[in-house]
C-alpha cells in the first residue's frame, strides 16, 4: 500500500509543478480560485493569490508563478502595490503577462468614460464622475486616438511674445488678449517658455493697462518662478522674447476636440463645430489615477526576478500644476526652492556655483524602487499624464526592451537619480554619501518613443540622471519638445560614480520642437568610459519662440567628460554643442553627415 501511494504521489507531483498560473479577467470575481475557467477579476487579488503561494511554499511556485491577462481593460480603483513579498527567484520568477491569444489586447487603466453627453451649441457638454460627493477634476482628457487638448488662447503648441518679466514685482506683461473677460477668468493660468523648460503658472490677477495685461500669480510658483535664476524668460535676446500662452477659459474653446471644465460645477465642455465629432459614439476617457503601479521594495530588501511582458499601461493624469503650479531647473524637474546666491557665491566643490535648488521627482504612471532583475517586455505605456516609467532609485541589472511609449505628458523613461528630495541638486552625488539612488545595470534597448513630452515641454524622451554601465540601445525617439536621449545629472567635473553608460545605435528625429539648449543626444557632467557611437541623428526642428539657436544633434553640456563618440550619422555638418566639456572626451572617426549612414547596423524593433 506504501509503494503504492509513493507511486501516486510522483505522478501528480509533475503536474503541481507546472500549474502556477493564474488568470485575470475583467468579468472574473476576486473569490475564484484564480484558475482559466475559473478567474480572478482584478491585479490586486491575483499578485496577493501568488504572494500567498509564496508565504507558504506552495509547489506551484516551481518554476515561476505566472499571471495571465485576459483581453479587456482592468479600471483600477487603486494603484497597484507590489513589494519584496512578491519577489520571484531565478529559478521561479513572477511573470505578469497576456494569457494566449490576448497579445496587444490587455490594458490596464486609471480612467473611467464619460458618459451621456448633450449637446449645447458647438459644444458637447456632460457631467464629470464624483468621487466622496465631488466631481472629478482634470487637466487631460483621452479619446478619439488621442490626448485632448484643453482649452488655451491661441490654439495648440502656439505662444506669443511677451512684453516683459518684472523680478522685482513678480509679473509678466503681455499684450492684452482679443478675447474679452479674461481678466475674470476663474483658474486662469499661463504657460511659459523658458529657453529650456517651461512653467505653468496659475493666474492670481489680471488687469489691463491700455494695449497691456500685467499678470501676477499665486504662490508658490510666483516665488519659484522669480526667484530661481536658471532657467528664467529672457527679454530682448537675440530672436525676441520670451513666449507665453493662456489656458484654461470657456472662452477659449474656438477648435474641434478642444475641452474646457467648470471649476465649480464640474461640467465638461468638448467644442465640436464638426457635427461628425459625437462623444457618444466614440468613448472619452477621464483620469483618475496619477499612478497605476508601484513597485518598491527597502534597500536592504530589494524586490527581485519580476517581468512584465505585453501589457499596457494607459490614462493617467498630472494634476501637480492645479495644485501648486509647475516651475521646473531642468528635465521637467519641479523646483520646491531655489534662488540666486548674491552673497559670496561658490562652494568647495565649484567656487563658480552662484544658485541653489531643490527638487523633487516628477510623478510617473510606473515606478521602480530598490530592485533588481526587473524586466518590461513587449509593453505599452500610451495616454499618460506625467513619466511613463520610472526606474527612480537603486534599480539594478533590469531591463526595458521592445516596448512603445507614446502620447506621454511628460518623459516616456527615467532612470537613475537627479538629486531630488532634501540634498542641494548641484551637490556632486558622491559628496551625499548614499549611493541608494544609483541606478546600474540597465539595459534599455529596441523602445520606440513618440509623441511624449506633451504637457511638460522640458521633459525628454529617455532621460537617465546618475547611472553607472547603462546600455541605451537601438530605440527609435521622435516628436519630443526638448532632448530626446540625455544621460547625465550635476553640471559637475567631479566624480559622481557615473561610468560606462553606453548611447548606441540609435535612431533620433523630431526633437526640439519648442526648446532649445538642446540636443539629440544630450549629455552633463564626468561619466568615465562612456560612448555615443553608431547612432542616427536628424537636425533638430527649429523650435517657433527659442530665443537663440543653440539646438544640436550631439550637446555635450556642462562639465561633460569621459566620453568616445564615433560613426554617427548626424545630418547636419555643425552637429555638435559644447558647454565646457573635460579634457578625456574623444572624438574617433568621422560623425556628421559624411558618415555612411547605410554602415550603421540597427536592431529590428519587432524581434
Amino acid at each position: 500500500m506504501k509503494r503504492l501511494l509513493t507511486l501516486l504521489c510522483s505522478l501528480c507531483l509533475p503536474t503541481l509543478l507546472v500549474a502556477g498560473n493564474i488568470f485575470v479577467s475583467p468579468t472574473g470575481n476576486d473569490a475564484a480560485d484564480g484558475s482559466q475557467t475559473s478567474p480572478l477579476r482584478t491585479p490586486h487579488a491575483a499578485l496577493k493569490m501568488a504572494r500567498e503561494w509564496r508565504r507558504t511554499a506552495d509547489p506551484r511556485c516551481t518554476g515561476g508563478i505566472k499571471i495571465c491577462f485576459e483581453a479587456g481593460r482592468y479600471t483600477l480603483d487603486r494603484p497597484i502595490y507590489i513589494r519584496p513579498e512578491d519577489s520571484g527567484t531565478a529559478d521561479s520568477p513572477t511573470t505578469l503577462c497576456t494569457a494566449e491569444g490576448a497579445e496587444g489586447k490587455v490594458y490596464i487603466v486609471g480612467s473611467l468614460p464619460l458618459q451621456h453627453w448633450t449637446r449645447e451649441g458647438n459644444c458637447w457638454v456632460t457631467e464629470a464622475p464624483k468621487e466622496h460627493g465631488k466631481p472629478i477634476h482634470a487637466r487631460q482628457l483621452w479619446g478619439f486616438a488621442g490626448k485632448l487638448h484643453r482649452a488655451n488662447q491661441f490654439g495648440p503648441a502656439t505662444m506669443e511674445r511677451m512684453i516683459a518679466f518684472d523680478k522685482e514685482h513678480q509679473t509678466i506683461t503681455i499684450p492684452k488678449p482679443a478675447i474679452e473677460g479674461l481678466d475674470n477668468v476663474e483658474g486662469l493660468e499661463m504657460m511659459v517658455h523658458q529657453r529650456w523648460a517651461t512653467a505653468i503658472l496659475r493666474v492670481k490677477e489680471m488687469h489691463y493697462k491700455g494695449n497691456e495685461a500685467i499678470v501676477s500669480f499665486l504662490e508658490p510658483e510666483s516665488y519659484l518662478e522669480f526667484a530661481h535664476p536658471w532657467p528664467q524668460p529672457v527679454i530682448g535676446e537675440e530672436k525676441g522674447n520670451s513666449s507665453f500662452m493662456l489656458m484654461n477659459a470657456r472662452a477659449m474653446l474656438n477648435e474641434d476636440y478642444e475641452w474646457w471644465q467648470d471649476p465649480a460645477t464640474g461640467r465638461i465642455y468638448l467644442y465640436a463645430e464638426d457635427t461628425t465629432i459625437d462623444p457618444n459614439r466614440q468613448t472619452v476617457y477621464i483620469p483618475t489615477l496619477e499612478c497605476l503601479m508601484t513597485i518598491e521594495g527597502a534597500p536592504q530588501k530589494q524586490i527581485e526576478h519580476l517581468h512584465f511582458i505585453g501589457l499596457t499601461f494607459a490614462d493617467t493624469a498630472w494634476n501637480r500644476p492645479s495644485k501648486e503650479g509647475h516651475v521646473t531647473l531642468q528635465g521637467g524637474f519641479p523646483f520646491i526652492d531655489g534662488y540666486k546666491l548674491h552673497d559670496q557665491p561658490g562652494f568647495a566643490w565649484d567656487p563658480n556655483l552662484e544658485n541653489q535648488a531643490w527638487l523633487v521627482r516628477p510623478d510617473a504612471a510606473v515606478s521602480v524602487r530598490n530592485a533588481r532583475h526587473i524586466s518590461f517586455t513587449k509593453c505599452s505605456f500610451v495616454a499618460l499624464g506625467a513619466t511613463g516609467l520610472d526606474l527612480a532609485a537603486n534599480v539594478h541589472h533590469s531591463k526595458v526592451s521592445h516596448c512603445t511609449f507614446r502620447n506621454i505628458g511628460g518623459t516616456a523613461l527615467l532612470a537613475g537619480s537627479f538629486g531630488e528630495g532634501p540634498t542641494e541638486v548641484h551637490i556632486p552625488y558622491n559628496k551625499i554619501g548614499s549611493k541608494e539612488g544609483f541606478c546600474t545595470h540597465l539595459d534599455i534597448s529596441c523602445n520606440t518613443v513618440t509623441n511624449c513630452t506633451r504637457e511638460d515641454w522640458g521633459a525628454v524622451g529617455i532621460g537617465c540622471g546618475y547611472v553607472s554601465d547603462v546600455m541605451i540601445y537601438g530605440n527609435h525617439v521622435s516628436q519630443v519638445n526638448y532632448s530626446a536621449i540625455a544621460v547625465g545629472w550635476g553640471w559637475t567635473k567631479h566624480k559622481t560614480g557615473m561610468k560606462r553608460n553606453h548611447i548606441v545605435c540609435n535612431t533620433v528625429r523630431d526633437y526640439a520642437r519648442q526648446l532649445y539648449d538642446t540636443g539629440g543626444i544630450y549629455t552633463l557632467s564626468n561619466q568615465p568610459k562612456s560612448t555615443i557611437k553608431h547612432n542616427i541623428i536628424y537636425a533638430p526642428v527649429e523650435a517657433p519662440y527659442a530665443t537663440n539657436d543653440r539646438a544640436f544633434c550631439i550637446y555635450l553640456d556642462a562639465a561633460t567628460d569621459g566620453y568616445t563618440i564615433s560613426n554617427n550619422w548626424c545630418e547636419i555638418s555643425d552637429s555638435f554643442g559644447f558647454n565646457n566639456p573635460g579634457p578625456k572626451v574623444r572624438f574617433e572617426g568621422l560623425n556628421g553627415p559624411e558618415v555612411n549612414r547605410q554602415g550603421i547596423e540597427l536592431p529590428e524593433l519587432n524581434k
